[in-house]
């Protein structure tokens, strides 16, 4: 599907993790299953407003 989201950017996201002095073992254990959620409720988003 264009224009659709299939992940985020982890090195990104753990740079990120880092700099706000977030355990980046942690971080790494979590940000998968957040991922997971966000890239479904984003991509579930704009199928929405392409249909309606």
């Amino acid at each position: 599907m264009p224009g659709a989201v299939i992940g985020w950017d982890m090195s990104a996201a753990l740079a990120l993790a880092r700099a706000l002095g977030i355990d980046t073992l942690i971080a790494a254990e979590l940000l998968p299953e957040i991922e997971a959620v966000m890239v479904h409720k984003l991509n579930e988003q704009t199928e929405g407003s392409r249909n309606g």
